[in-house]
């Protein structure tokens, strides 16, 4: 019986999964963290060694009070400063007091100290640039996001961390960023627990603005349970519940849009655990070119070789429930056309 049930599964991934690449880009069309048109500019200026056009983004970010596209920009740029900083230091001596420059100092002073064994006593000295871009612009919410993780990464008590969260809600009360850094803080990984974390993301996805994508932290709140493990068994039908919406804000999106593409591929990596599969394929669909590398990275050091293994493995699992034989509009068995 499981070689029987073994050779019809081979047989129905043969027949149907070519069909289902439908809406799938090639795999040499997919791309893992894709800037937007925005940032792509900056990225290439900053590898040049120039800061003038990430100096002009930000600063743009900042006075329209673009507090998402600002924090995913900060975070993508001081990333990039890691390996190649020489614009941000000649930026930084050009300017010592630009906000913007402040903020992107400060991100990549805890990034590159998160890794490290002393993580808690080297991040206590990052203190004072944080403070130094939260003085930049007292509207902008982006330096008290930074100063969430810092607070988790300095292991800061409840109370230490609940002022910050003040301190970030009053300048942006739905910033996307923000309620990931306080989500990450209440994990069970860190010093809350599974309960904590899925209480604060339904609340947060409850009051959330219609279309924002803090309507999704419950699904962040899965996968940190279904990553981490350990503590109180989180039921099944809640862990449902979170896809479902998070599947809701995907369908706000059009496809192949980059900005909810982190939420897509996140939600993506919970329907495949749970074994939702014809639900993942149609989020990878949505997906289209543009991969990130979180959440694959958490699991694999080939985030894009993970991301594109796992999409194959999905139509291959929709193809082996689909049946052997197509039905005829009648009711019947297609005819086969060998006579």
């Amino acid at each position: 019986m499981a070689l029987l049930r073994a050779l019809i599964r081979t047989a129905r991934m043969a027949r149907n999964s070519s069909g289902l690449a439908a809406g799938l880009p090639a795999d040499d069309e997919v791309l893992l963290d894709a800037p937007d048109d925005r940032l792509g500019p900056a990225l290439v200026g900053a590898g040049r060694g120039e800061y003038g056009i990430t100096a002009k983004l930000l600063a743009t970010t900042r006075e329209a009070a673009e507090w998402e596209n600002r924090d995913r920009y900060t975070m993508r740029l001081a990333g990039f400063a890691r390996s190649r900083g020489e614009w941000l230091d000649t930026w930084q001596s050009d300017s010592p007091h630009d906000p913007d420059a402040l903020l992107v100092k400060a991100e990549l002073a805890v990034r590159r100290w998160w890794d490290s064994p002393a993580r808690a006593e080297l991040l206590r000295q990052v203190g004072p640039l944080i403070t130094a871009a939260a003085e930049g612009d007292p509207h902008d919410p982006v330096p008290w996001r930074i100063a969430l993780d810092h607070a988790r990464g300095t292991n800061a008590g409840h109370t230490e961390f609940e002022k910050l969260w003040g301190e970030a809600v009053r300048r942006s009360p739905h910033h996307y960023g923000c309620h990931v850094a306080a989500l990450k803080y209440l994990s069970a990984a860190w010093y809350g627990s599974h309960r904590e974390c899925f209480d604060f993301a339904e609340r947060a996805a409850q009051d959330a603005l219609p279309g924002s994508l803090v309507q999704a932290l419950p699904v962040r709140a899965a996968f940190a349970f279904l990553t981490e493990g350990g503590g109180a068994v989180v039921p099944r039908e809640r862990l449902d519940a979170a896809a479902d919406l998070a599947i809701a804000v995907s369908a706000a999106y059009g496809p192949a849009d980059p900005w909810p593409a982190e939420v897509r591929n996140l939600l993506t990596y919970v329907l495949i655990r749970l074994e939702r599969w014809t639900d993942a394929l149609e989020q990878l669909r949505l997906i289209g070119p543009y991969a990130t590398s979180f959440p694959w990275d958490r699991v694999s050091d080939d985030p894009l070789g993970q991301f594109l293994e796992l999409r194959d493995g999905v139509r291959l699992e929709v193809a082996s429930h689909m049946p052997v034989h197509p039905r005829s509009e009648h009711g019947g068995r297609a005819p086969s056309g060998d006579h």
